[in-house]
């Protein structure tokens, strides 16, 4: 399903993690596809409210938790900064869709990174 919200469509995710030779870009793209899969899952079920959403960021939550071991795996991790810019990407996916008062340790209340 293409991404319809035109803020979401053109922005790019994880820059920071790409341009940082720590990251290993192919699980970056892994992280990527999470918050791309986050976006889709919002556009099909549109939310109504705060709680439908967290719903929605804690499953991409656990599917970071799992890349986590991708990226210890190649030498790399979620670690403090890294945890930073993917919390900003949710933070900024919740606002595209409208949720400017969502709380971002909520929306990733789940992670163990």
């Amino acid at each position: 399903m293409p991404i319809t919200n035109q803020q979401v469509a053109g922005h790019a995710f994880l820059r920071e993690m790409y341009d940082d030779s720590y990251f290993p870009d192919r699980v970056v793209d892994g992280g990527k596809a999470i918050l791309l899969r986050l976006c889709e899952r919002i556009e099909a079920g549109q939310p109504s409210d705060l709680e439908t959403l967290y719903e929605l960021t804690q499953a991409a939550t656990e599917e970071f938790n799992l890349l986590d071991r991708e990226f210890v795996a190649a030498g790399s991790e979620i670690e403090t900064v890294a945890r930073e810019w993917i919390c900003d990407e949710f933070c900024f996916v919740a606002s595209a869709y409208g949720f400017t008062n969502a709380d971002a340790e909520e929306l990733t209340a789940s992670r163990d990174w």
